[in-house]
């Protein structure tokens, strides 16, 4: 009888060390282990929503990244035709200006031409005016006439 006494008496104090945990210790225990379940999933929900709004960023990076690319290429296309039309106005200028001085260098030759011919003009008469006078004052006869003639054009 003495080992089923020692039995009983290691079963009683073994279903006292039972109920003492489960009353006790084991709700602490649980406790614990549902705030570390809590934790890890608030951690699982952290890392979850984190990598969503990456991918949102990222998603919002490559955007404007676009976006910057098309203005980039939209103000590359201005310039090109700012300089094209800077360009064409500088050519344009550049031929006003070159019909501008053709015209006055016309202008001048005209005028100098003109000078020439009136002192040409002025000229001959003055040769005229002479030969005439040399054809009054002298006696008028067929062979000095030609030759006053003839000296008349080699002055000329």
């Amino acid at each position: 009888m003495s080992i089923n006494v020692t039995l009983i008496i290691q079963m009683l104090v073994f279903f006292a060390v039972i109920w003492f945990t489960m009353k006790y210790i084991w709700p602490q225990i649980l406790g614990a282990m549902e705030e570390r379940e809590k934790k890890i999933a608030d951690g699982l929900a952290a890392g979850d929503r984190a990598e969503k709004e990456l991918n949102q960023a990222k998603a919002k990076v490559d955007t404007l990244i676009v976006e910057a690319k098309e203005q980039a290429s939209h103000i590359k296309d201005q310039a090109t035709q700012m300089a094209t039309k800077i360009k064409d106005q500088a050519k344009a200028d550049a031929l006003a200006e070159k019909e501008r001085q053709m015209n006055a260098a016309k202008a001048e030759i005209e005028q100098e031409a003109n000078r020439a011919k009136e002192a040409l003009r002025q000229q001959v008469s003055a040769l005229a005016i002479a030969g005439t006078e040399k054809l009054i004052s002298k006696e008028v006869d067929a062979g000095k006439h030609a030759d006053l003639l003839d000296d008349l054009i080699k002055e000329i």
